[in-house]
């Protein structure tokens, strides 16, 4: 009987139509990414796109009547191009996470034999789908889904490292601002005194040795002067690069001022607790372990990695008949018979029901089934383990490490908060009114120059000792909302009483950290 080929060709279509159409669309796997990045600090991330002229015209205008610290974040997401590598990685993410959810390719066999002497070649083709896919693609799928979750967390925490970078190096250059200006206005100072003890000396009233001091001191103070000097200008361009900017460091116009210190107490657990659900290091790494999780059952599928069921066809070959001579045909039979004879001939009709009671071709299913004899995939199992075993042990550290970090975080806060605020009330008062007495007794000629030069040096002391404090005050703000991953105002606002009607689920701890 006669089979065709539309019959194979109908097949392999039954079998693409399983595997549909594949697209790879990032877009809402970087707003998952955005998401997360504005609960932590309380900033979008901009729509980032190719128009650069744009993206410099934004910019421009942000800088244009100086930069608070919210504007410097903003200019920083804007203009560094490490986020939109870091962006990048959510794409190949995604673009796996797709990948293995697709079936295996169909294959496709065709074997040409043609027989020594001509006629009709043999004809052997084959179309065969792996089904194996069934149950390995499930496995293998959640494994990317959930490496797509943890680079999606990684990379939005590498953001919010840049956005917190941005603070600290503000910081740090309004503390260089104002210790440079200390140090220009001890350069006063001690000119001053140095004309005051010059009119001194001419009066009589001292010798050259004061002199001699008091110029030693304006040296000095020249010296702290332009050190400080250098030091300003090395945390601007600081925060120049940071910003991943290009102008002069001198021509950035800080508007904010260093913040204040805080006077209320912070509970510390209660941020451990927060710190704890909101951390996107612990939540990639949560995501982490329930990957390495699908893993160990993706290696299981793999024990049986192939089953082809397919269907095969084959078309037997035929030899080419002679060609007949019908005078040579006659004269056998005429001979054979002992008298004139005609040469059998069949009619059509005999040819086409001896050609039907031939087997021209053979068609049917098939199967190809790889046996796990020797290779078990024992191996990749027992790494997938170890893997998962890892990927625990990583979660259980960082989750502990966050509980202590966090603890430090607050008392490092506490004490720079605290030694700011003796400065601003005690020492800073102490150390002014200090000086104005010994300024003024020396004057009236009644202590010596040395007491005025310990006055403007302790004076001097507590006015930088202060800015460090203030410096530590603010950079404990950014420490503060690193550690906890959320804004500092969700960070200083007092906790919400708990309804008796209803349980607290903050109560309850979540250390491997999702979302609450």
């Amino acid at each position: 009987m006669h089979h065709s080929f539309p019959t194979i060709k109908t097949a392999s279509l039954a079998m693409f139509v399983f595997a549909g159409c594949a697209t790879v669309n990032p877009h809402p796997d970087f707003d998952r990414a955005s998401s997360s990045i504005e609960r932590a600090t309380g900033q979008v991330l901009p729509e980032l796109n190719d128009d650069a002229a744009q993206r410099e015209a934004i910019i421009a205008e942000l800088l244009a009547n100086g930069l608070t610290v919210d504007e410097a974040v903003k200019v920083a997401l804007l203009n560094n191009t490490n986020i939109g590598a870091a962006l990048a990685r959510i794409g190949m993410a995604r673009a796996d996470a797709v990948q293995a959810g697709l079936l295996s390719n169909p294959t496709f066999g065709l074997t040409v034999r043609f027989p020594e002497g001509g006629g009709r070649a043999n004809l052997e083709t084959s179309v065969a789908q792996n089904i194996a896919d069934l149950w390995l693609i499930p496995p293998r799928k959640r494994a990317a889904e959930r490496d797509l979750d943890r680079t999606i967390l990684t990379v939005a925490q590498e953001i919010v490292t840049i956005t917190n970078d941005t603070k600290t190096a503000y910081y740090n250059a309004l503390a260089a601002d104002q210790a440079l200006s200390i140090f220009q206005d001890s350069v006063t100072l001690t000119k001053k005194l140095l004309d005051v003890t010059k009119a001194r000396l001419e009066a009589g009233a001292v010798g050259a040795l004061d002199v001699n001091l008091a110029q030693g001191l304006v040296l000095r103070a020249e010296v702290d002067s332009r050190t400080a000097r250098l030091e300003a200008a090395s945390a601007r361009r600081a925060l120049a690069k940071t910003l991943a900017l290009m102008m002069q460091a001198d021509d950035l116009v800080l508007t904010d001022p260093l913040p204040p210190a805080q006077q209320s107490g912070i509970d510390a657990e209660r941020l451990v607790q927060m710190a704890r659900e909101s951390r996107l290091d612990l939540r990639a790494a949560n995501d982490n372990v329930l990957a390495a999780e699908a893993r160990i059952k993706a290696e299981y599928a793999r024990v049986f990695p192939r089953l082809d069921m397919g269907l095969d066809l084959e078309r037997s070959e035929r030899r080419a008949q002679p060609g007949r001579s019908i005078l040579a045909d006659t004269a056998r039979s005429s001979i054979a018979n002992g008298g004139l004879t005609a040469p059998d001939i069949q009619s059509r009709g005999q040819r086409q029901a001896a050609r039907r009671a031939e087997i021209d071709s053979i068609v049917g299913p098939s199967f190809n089934l790889t046996l796990p004899i020797f290779d078990q995939n024992q191996a990749q199992i027992a790494k997938a383990r170890f893997s998962y075993d890892e990927a625990s042990g990583i979660l259980e550290a960082l989750d502990r490490s966050i509980v202590q970090e966090t603890r430090e975080a607050v008392d490092r806060a506490s004490t720079a908060w605290n030694v700011a605020s003796l400065y601003d009330r005690e020492l800073l008062p102490q150390a002014r009114n200090t000086l104005s007495i010994s300024q003024s007794a020396y004057q009236a000629g009644n202590t010596p120059i040395l007491n005025v030069i310990d006055a403007q040096r302790s004076l001097l002391e507590s006015r930088r000792g202060y800015i460090t404090a203030l410096q530590a005050a603010a950079n404990a703000f950014v420490e503060l909302e690193r550690v906890v991953a959320r804004p500092i105002d969700v960070i200083l606002a007092p906790p919400v009483p708990p309804n008796d009607a209803t349980p607290n689920p903050s109560s309850k701890g979540n250390p491997q950290g999702g979302q609450p």
